[in-house]
């Protein structure tokens, strides 16, 4: 689609957009008048104008949580791993010549607590617990009685006992949708709860955490650092302090992009357009009442 030409036109006997990550621009919504289906190709909803949709009849269907939950559970698997291990220090000491150094710590036993026991935070915790971590989780919602082993953590409780949780974790790693309520979660007082030798994993959306707080955390050694994949503002300025340090990994919004994610994600719009054609019942649609969700 051409931006600066007319979106009229081009949006002219459209019936179904996908739109990868839900950042289509107003003008663009605005413009379809005859869309039945708005098929966003991403899990979060925090850069979609799902009532402008939703106000116009268009039908809203989304990629869920278990589309890119294995990604996202690996890949913060892989920053606990790699601060535990303090890789880029490693990393350093290989190329001049000091072996034998840094020490690393043992996962097994630490605590790693979760907030938002959805679809990637449970795979976390299946990874997680064949380590030897302990589980701790925090969810609105009540744990299924018959939930698997490997997915069962050893304690599970309310947004009242959050506090309890961070400052029992070695480890904490949030995975949430981001909306006015979850904004912040993660603020300076919560992570002053934490212990100096905690880490903060970050692989769900960059607005769940104050950044400024953990920024200042991190360099000011009151935590021991943080992994993290998501930032308030894409793309993120890579020259910020604290993202030069040895004990705080960073990527460019690549945990959930795998091969596979792309594949679940993309037999879900077919799907949905095959039903769309035939009448049949759309997948994983979205409506206006939809609030605190989990990745």
């Amino acid at each position: 689609m051409d931006p600066t030409g007319n979106l009229s036109e081009q949006m002219r006997g459209v019936q179904v957009v996908v739109d990868i990550g839900g950042r289509a621009a107003s003008e663009i919504i605005d413009a379809a008048e005859e869309v039945r289906l708005w098929q966003v190709i991403g899990t979060g909803l925090d850069h979609c104008e799902v009532n402008r949709i939703l106000d116009k009849g268009i039908a809203l269907s989304h990629t869920p949580g278990f589309t890119s939950a294995y990604g996202l559970a690996e890949s913060a698997m892989m920053y606990i791993l790699m601060l535990t291990r303090k890789y880029h220090t490693a990393r350093t000491n290989f190329g001049t010549d000091m072996w034998f150094e840094p020490n690393g710590k043992t996962v097994d036993g630490m605590v790693l607590g979760i907030i938002g026991y959805g679809a990637s935070g449970r795979q976390l915790a299946k990874r997680a617990k064949s380590f030897g971590m302990r589980i701790e989780a925090i969810d609105i919602r009540p744990l299924e009685e018959d939930l698997a082993d490997e997915y069962q953590p050893d304690f599970y409780g309310t947004p009242d006992d959050m506090d309890q949780m961070i400052a029992r974790s070695d480890v904490l790693s949030v995975h949430l949708h981001l909306t006015p309520e979850t904004k912040h979660i993660i603020d300076r007082r919560r992570l002053s709860l934490m212990k100096r030798s905690a880490l903060v994993i970050n692989v769900a959306r960059g607005a769940l955490i104050d950044e400024e707080a953990l920024a200042e955390a991190v360099l000011e050694e009151k935590l021991d650092g943080a992994g993290v994949d998501v930032f308030s503002v894409e793309p993120a300025d890579a020259g910020r302090p604290e993202y030069q340090l040895p004990n705080f990994v960073v990527t460019p919004h690549t945990s959930g992009q795998t091969d596979e994610t792309v594949r679940r994600r993309c037999a879900i719009a077919v799907d949905n357009i095959r039903r769309l054609a035939q009448g049949e019942e759309l997948l994983h649609t979205v409506d206006a009442s939809m609030g605190l969700g989990k990745v």
